[in-house]
């Protein structure tokens, strides 16, 4: 078992005992004659049954009553009035009156001196008694009467120390099981259902063990995006590399008239690894920590996207359908207008000539939608899912691109709390939907 489980273990045990004894130690030590005179069986009630008889049957029965008290308990009684003279002849023998006026150590007497009051509720007379407990006889009793609260104090002792223990173990468990899950989430090794019995519990445990998971799914599934966004960036590097080892192999063996028609072809084999290049990293920037969200003005984004594809497809027409009322839209303009940029290249690349693209934006109760559609040929319903993959591009696609764009579009819209639905339009070609919330927060 850990320090840590010993320490709480110890704490727990050490505070219980040490604050029973010392109430124990203390109480005896505040109130030792008081409690001697209140626990001891032949001090019992005994002011009470003397005065009684002292009233009623007169001094012979009082001084019989105490006669018999010392033959039992071998205690001696003396009894005073309020002037401090003796109203029975009592059990003090003289000799052992004379020893005790020649000491003036307490301690060095054989017996035990107490002194009580006691006032009769008939008469309203006060009476003062006068104990001596032989220091044998009290030691006797002392450990008969210390034995039940010794008995009682062993079990509680027994008893606090299962609950402690169990305390400790309800602690200590839990949090070695967070500790095993955080040491296998660090080797990328962590499953989910290893705190399952911990996230079934109803306190803080459970509430932490249950974050733990939802943390843990989150960071696997990053994990394992970005382990298979570094295969698909492997598998993607090598066809321009391989055609760029090529075109240099060429031209180290052409004439120089020859080389001259290999240049444009580097050329452009550099300009399509400098793409795809710059759409791995956009992609791989949506993953960081973006800053602080800002207010989006969508019209002035929509205009400037409008002006981009004036210059890079004047061919081709855009229709913008905007609502009037006001969008009070957040978050980090750059991130999402590359995403609509991708969405309209992406849309501008299948569009037949002579029919327009349509970008439409509406707003709902709780949240956005901004729609790109085409009239393009759309996609074979089966691959709808898988769209949106990095790096995947439907069989039989001529088009350029390097199926990068929607997959940007799609975490762009999951960093700001939304989603892509992509779809076949009812009516002929595909619509690219992005359905934002309004005030959305960093996600």
């Amino acid at each position: 078992m850990s320090s840590m489980f010993w320490r709480i273990f110890a704490s727990f045990w050490l505070a219980i005992a040490l604050v029973a004894g010392l109430s124990i130690l203390l109480g005896r030590a505040l109130n030792q004659d008081s409690w001697i005179i209140s626990q001891h069986p032949a001090l019992d009630n005994l002011p009470e049954r003397w005065s009684q008889r002292f009233e009623e049957q007169g001094r012979q029965a009082a001084q019989d009553f105490l006669e018999q008290r010392k033959q039992r308990f071998h205690i001696n009684v003396q009894v005073l009035d309020d002037n401090g003279e003796p109203l029975v002849r009592g059990t003090f023998s003289p000799r052992a009156a004379a020893f005790e006026a020649r000491q003036h150590n307490e301690r060095r007497l054989p017996w035990r001196r107490l002194t009580a009051e006691y006032t009769s509720p008939s008469s309203g007379n006060t009476y003062l008694f006068i104990y001596r407990i032989p220091h044998p006889e009290l030691e006797a009793w002392h450990r008969g009467s210390l034995l039940l609260p010794l008995s009682a104090l062993g079990i509680a002792l027994v008893v606090l120390t299962a609950l402690s223990l169990l305390l400790t173990l309800s602690i200590t468990r839990p949090l070695g099981r967070l500790r095993g899950a955080v040491h296998d989430l660090g080797q990328t090794v962590y499953q989910q259902h290893s705190l399952a019995r911990l996230a079934g519990r109803r306190d803080e445990f459970g509430v932490l063990a249950r974050d733990f998971n939802r943390m843990g799914a989150r960071l696997q599934g990053l994990i394992g995006s970005q382990r298979q966004l570094l295969r698909d960036v492997s598998h993607e590097l090598r066809s321009p590399l391989a055609r760029l080892r090529i075109a240099l192999a060429l031209a180290e063996r052409a004439e120089p008239a020859e080389r001259d028609t290999l240049w444009p072809r580097l050329a452009k084999e550099c300009d399509r690894l400098e793409d795809l290049i710059s759409e791995i990293l956009a992609l791989a920037r949506l993953d960081a920590e973006p800053g602080t969200a800002q207010a989006i003005d969508l019209g002035k984004l929509l205009d400037a996207l409008k002006d981009d594809a004036r210059l890079s497809a004047p061919e081709q027409q855009l229709q913008i359908h905007m609502d009037s009322r006001p969008l009070p839209l957040q978050g980090w303009p750059d991130m999402l207008g590359r995403a609509l940029d991708n969405l309209l290249r992406n849309a501008l690349r299948f569009n037949p000539a002579g029919q327009p693209i349509e970008i439409s934006v509406q707003r709902q109760p709780q949240q956005l939608q901004i729609s790109v559609r085409d009239h393009g040929p759309g996609v074979p319903a089966d691959l709808l899912d898988k769209l949106g993959e990095p790096f995947f591009r439907a069989p039989g696609q001529n088009a350029a691109g390097h199926g990068l764009g929607l997959a940007i579009a799609r975490r762009a819209a999951e960093r700001h709390g939304g989603q892509l639905t992509l779809a076949n339009h009812p009516q002929g070609g595909f619509i690219a939907t992005l359905e934002l919330p309004l005030m959305a927060q960093p996600g």
